[in-house]
């Protein structure tokens, strides 16, 4: 919990009282490797405080080919956020790459937050402006640079996160085939 308050704490100001609050509403739950956090096609009705575990947002194509847009780890928050907030059907799925436990709150949880704490939906908008800030980072980065270039920058963007997740997943967040990415990784060795 501790982890929780002083994220947001890095966009907002919050008092004990309020901490109080979020923690109370915050109900840890455990996502099997493989579980849908949120689906393609439904409203996602939470959100999630990941503190342990990876997840990654996913889209299918109409032959079945999945493909990996980015990865939300430890502290961080796992959501569809515009199917949350707007009540609207998603169009990613976001899948448990490992087993995680997050701290979660349904949207009436999250909604009676924002009545209560008048600073909560302020730093919702921080934490989403700077989400979707280093989304285009990346993106760019993505489009600019080889793909060995795009796994070294993965490397030292994410330390660690290679080795959590599947290669298959990794090479589709590069734009790779997992061959390639076998090669990359023997090359820099």
């Amino acid at each position: 919990m501790n982890d929780l308050i002083q994220y947001l704490r890095q966009y907002g100001r919050l008092t004990q009282e309020q901490c109080g609050l979020i923690i109370a509403k915050a109900q840890p739950a455990n996502v099997k490797k493989g579980a849908y956090f949120s689906e393609a096609g439904r409203v996602s009705r939470r959100i999630g405080f990941v503190t342990d575990g990876v997840f990654r947002v996913c889209y299918y194509d109409r032959h079945g080919a999945d493909f990996t847009r980015y990865f939300i780890y430890e502290h961080r928050f796992v959501a569809d956020m515009s199917s949350f907030m707007d009540e609207l059907p998603s169009a990613e799925y976001i899948e448990a790459v490992t087993d995680a436990t997050v701290l979660e709150f349904s949207r009436e949880d999250f909604t009676a937050l924002a009545n209560d704490i008048p600073e909560w939906t302020d730093i919702f908008a921080k934490i989403t402006s700077s989400v979707l800030e280093n989304k285009m980072k990346a993106a760019g980065n993505m489009l600019v640079q080889d793909a060995q270039s795009r796994y070294l920058h993965f490397l030292e963007h994410y330390p660690g996160l290679a080795n959590r997740i599947p290669q298959t997943m990794l090479a589709s967040y590069l734009g790779i085939t997992a061959t390639s990415l076998s090669r990359i990784r023997k090359s820099i060795r």
